[in-house]
């Protein structure tokens, strides 16, 4: 015969121990809190500040007085656009370049071959009614502050501004 386990616990037993589930919730519970809490303190910026992380507020000196640009002429540019081959297109462009700093003038003007070169190499690539209208100048400006900034790198043009286009 088998003896089989009394389920019952005897008088002098401890209690037997709960399946943990308490333990469980805890081990849950606290890395919750602990994360809800640093979430809460970052967004509202005060560990940020504790952690010495907050930027500093410029000086009312600097941020009053803006900063005055900077312009380099670019010479003047001749491009024959894409187009139809039997009635060809011509563009005339005077420009100049916005820096910010006066030290970028000259990071420009030795720049100012390869300058040359990608913006005349993009204008033959356009055609005439892709210049049309202040959308078309719009783009067009845009292109070239993008090929300015590489070819200027590390130096920053801020802006092309054009002061004569002629399109024939």
């Amino acid at each position: 015969m088998s003896a089989k386990p009394d389920p019952k616990p005897a008088e002098g037993d401890p209690p037997p121990a709960k399946s943990g589930k308490r333990k469980k919730l805890i081990m849950l519970a606290v890395p919750l809190i602990l994360v809800l809490a640093g979430a809460g303190l970052w967004f509202t910026g005060i560990l940020p500040k504790m952690l010495g992380m907050q930027k500093e507020e410029p000086k009312k000196e600097e941020a009053a007085k803006p900063a005055v640009p900077i312009y380099v002429d670019m010479p003047d540019m001749v491009a024959n656009l894409n187009g139809d081959p039997r009635h060809p297109s011509y563009l005339k462009l005077q420009s100049r370049l916005e820096v910010s700093k006066q030290e970028d003038v000259e990071k420009v003007k030795q720049s100012m071959p390869r300058l040359l070169d990608l913006f005349q190499t993009y204008l033959r690539e356009m055609r005439p009614d892709e210049l049309r209208g202040s959308a078309g100048t719009y783009r067009l400006r845009e292109e070239l502050i993008a090929r300015a900034n590489v070819a200027v790198a590390p130096a920053k043009v801020n802006d092309v501004l054009f002061t004569q286009m002629l399109i024939q």
